[in-house]
């Protein structure tokens, strides 16, 4: 059932930032939406199996979005794993977790943008990279995630309340 939540949340997020946003005058102010959704699988999930969907979810971003194909899959995981190694060291229900975290996987996004414009053009197209849309998508990163994190977690818990009461009805029946 959680896979079904998570395929939920996605699926959202990935509709908001692919069709309804673009509409907005502030979407190039917009961050990645899909890395809240990273963000709260890599804090709940204790496996490694979730790379596997980062993949699926990284190809399907790729294939919808106008950047270099395995930007989407590198972030994600590179996100994902980031995460994982500072959790261990980092209690990980710290608000302060959450806002270092959301701030260096928006920053990863760039990184990674910024490296990928340097690959395939002059170098001197690095000096000429939109460094205030950097700082702005920083900062609204900063703002939205830690509480759309905190709100991804109490949407699953009523999810998974849902779900144990609708077991429960069909066991009695």
């Amino acid at each position: 059932m959680n896979a079904i939540f998570s395929i939920l949340v996605f699926f959202f997020l990935a509709v908001m930032q692919a069709v309804i946003l673009p509409s907005f005058s502030f979407f190039p102010s917009c961050f990645d939406l899909l890395i809240i959704a990273v963000l709260f699988l890599s804090l709940i999930s204790t496996h490694h199996s979730m790379i596997i969907a980062l993949i699926v979810i990284g190809c399907v971003m790729d294939s919808i979005s106008g950047v270099p194909f395995f930007f989407h899959i590198l972030s994600y995981i590179s996100i994902y794993l980031i995460v994982h190694l500072v959790k261990r060291m980092i209690f990980k229900q710290s608000i302060i977790f959450l806002i270092i975290i959301s701030l260096i996987a928006v920053l990863i996004q760039h990184a990674l943008l910024l490296f990928s414009i340097f690959v395939r053009q002059e170098p001197g197209t690095t000096f000429r990279f939109d460094y205030f849309l950097l700082a702005k998508q920083a900062f609204w990163g900063l703002v939205l995630i830690p509480p759309c994190i905190s709100m991804l977690h109490t949407y699953r818990q009523n999810w998974m309340a849902i779900i144990k009461k609708m077991k429960k009805q069909m066991a009695d029946t």
